[in-house]
């Protein structure tokens, strides 16, 4: 018992002293830093190829670090082997994202990072891998110099290459020493209206692609000058017919009946022929291709649409506008209000403005229907102030029953569109019993437009758009709207309000979303 007794004093004795030692002013302050003898890495690096051949590096900041050292290695493995190909000291966070240019095209390289600070280890390396894109040194084209069977190409002088090698045709020309000091080669032996892919290569290594289409030759159409009667040729003529516009102003009083398959095309793609006041009235079995033309629907004299179908018909060809300028009609630019089957629609290069959309939305099908329907690399602004982008109504289920229309939407850019206070209207008023949609890498600026609010409207696929101002497109308040992967970038336009909406900002930039014709 007294052993008992004294084991339990001294247990209440020390319990007494460690509660007396924990209240003292003496003991050691808590411990609330780690030291280290050495910095941490920088954790979660990420290489971004910019502007083909150029790597933006981004990582988390590390405490106590003063700059980053970067290693660059010509060989696509994380085990830094060999001598360093570029060596970056000095680097700041407040630098990041860090952009590094000059590197080969098409190469696979390894990147590595470190943090160094002031009386303290450096960290250890963390790295990553990244392979560079084509080269692109050719210069643009000067458009008179594309023409129906050849064009010329340049680049900066000196810069070495061994060929231009040009598809379709696999065409190979040789550059010669002359050329390459010059910086500049004329390729002959093309087709009129083609459009090529040339490349220039060093070897098996591409510096520089071009896609460009070449002009058309006189002699496969109609010569056409401002001073002749477009209206009655056009209406009179003969199946295949193709009207090559000269430069300049032809207005017409009244409606272009459109009775059989035509093109109607511009002879100088820089200079392009201006239509003015015309409709054209599509008639039954009748198709049209349109390129480098400006429609302007000044002085029309019931404000309609650009493009309409008249007839109720399932032997309509292809419809095709390419590289035109569609501006200033009130009602809209395409409208199918019969029981229209138009095979193909399909519309790129061509940049929209001042399209009202008054009586009527921008692109309008209700009781026709087209197979394919494909929209991209096109720039529409300052239109469709309160009325639907894209209408496609039940109709034209109901006059074809049979047919699922294709909808593709992609790489186009819209600015103020559907900008009126208090709308309800959509990007996609699509009601089709059968169709798939789908929307891809589109530049969305200042736009109070929702994706829908229909249940009937079917997306197949939405991703890498980008929304600017454009709230409404991601917003679960409309039945249809972009859940996915999406940006908001300001995509920084140089000048909207003259219609340049050249991309300034790096990510839209990277990510090549919205026209091509404006992305660096």
């Amino acid at each position: 018992m007294n052993k008992l007794l004294r084991k339990f004093t001294y247990l209440v004795g020390i319990t007494a002293a460690l509660m007396a030692a924990g209240c003292s002013d003496d003991i050691n302050p808590e411990i609330t830093t780690l030291e280290t003898s050495r910095l941490f890495s920088p954790v979660d690096l990420t290489a971004l190829v910019v502007n083909r051949t150029g790597v933006r590096l981004e990582w988390q900041q590390v405490n106590n670090a003063e700059s980053y050292s970067i290693e660059f290695f010509e060989n696509g493995e994380e085990n830094y082997s060999g001598t360093a190909v570029k060596t970056i000291t000095g680097v700041t966070f407040e630098e990041l994202p860090y952009t590094v240019p000059g590197f080969f095209g098409e190469t696979d390289y390894s990147v590595r990072v470190k943090a160094v600070g002031e009386g303290i280890s450096d960290s250890k390396w963390i790295g990553t891998t990244f392979t560079t894109g084509s080269e692109q040194i050719f210069y643009d084209i000067i458009p008179e110099e594309i023409k129906p069977f050849s064009v010329t190409l340049r680049w900066p002088a000196g810069e070495f290459a061994t060929t231009i090698v040009l598809t379709p045709g696999d065409i190979t020309h040789a550059v010669t020493a002359d050329e390459v000091t010059a910086g500049v080669a004329e390729i002959t032996g093309l087709t009129s209206e083609t459009e090529y892919t040339a490349n220039l290569m060093n070897g098996t290594r591409i510096r520089g692609i071009l896609v460009f289409t070449t002009a058309i030759d006189i002699g496969d159409a109609i010569l056409v000058k401002p001073e002749n009667d477009l209206k009655a040729l056009v209406e009179a003529a003969n199946s295949g017919d193709t009207f090559a516009l000269m430069p300049g102003e032809y207005t017409i009083d009244g409606n272009i009946n459109v009775n059989t398959s035509i093109g109607i095309v511009g002879v100088r793609p820089y200079d392009k022929p201006v239509i003015k006041g015309a409709v054209l009235s599509m008639k039954a079995a009748s198709a049209l291709r349109l390129k480098d033309v400006v429609l302007d629907g000044t002085g029309n004299p019931d404000g309609s649409q650009a493009i309409v179908y008249d007839d109720a018909s399932d032997a309509y060809g292809d419809l095709s506008i390419t590289d035109c300028v569609i501006r200033n009609y009130v009602k809209g630019t395409l409208y199918v209000n019969v029981a229209a089957l138009i095979p193909n629609v399909t519309i790129t290069g061509t940049i929209y403005h001042s399209i009202e959309c008054n009586g009527g939305d921008f692109i309008d099908f209700r009781q026709g229907i087209s197979s394919n329907f494909h929209f991209y690399n096109n720039t529409v602004y300052n239109s469709a102030l309160n009325r639907d982008l894209f209408r496609m109504d039940s109709g034209g289920s109901t006059n074809f029953p049979t047919v699922t229309s294709i909808i593709i939407i992609e790489n186009n850019t819209f600015n103020n569109i559907i900008s009126t206070e208090g709308t309800t209207k959509r990007i996609l008023y699509i009601r089709l019993a059968s169709h798939e949609i789908t929307v891809t890498k589109n530049l969305f600026a200042n736009t109070l437009a929702g994706y829908s609010n229909q249940a009937a409207t079917t997306v197949v696929s939405m991703s890498g758009n980008n929304y600017f101002n454009a709230a409404n497109l991601y917003s679960s308040s409309f039945t249809v709207y972009d859940s996915g992967t999406y940006t908001t970038f300001d995509p920084g336009f140089v000048n909207p309000n003259e219609g340049d909406f050249t991309v300034t900002n790096e990510d839209v930039n990277i990510y090549q979303i919205g026209d091509s014709r404006w992305l660096q």
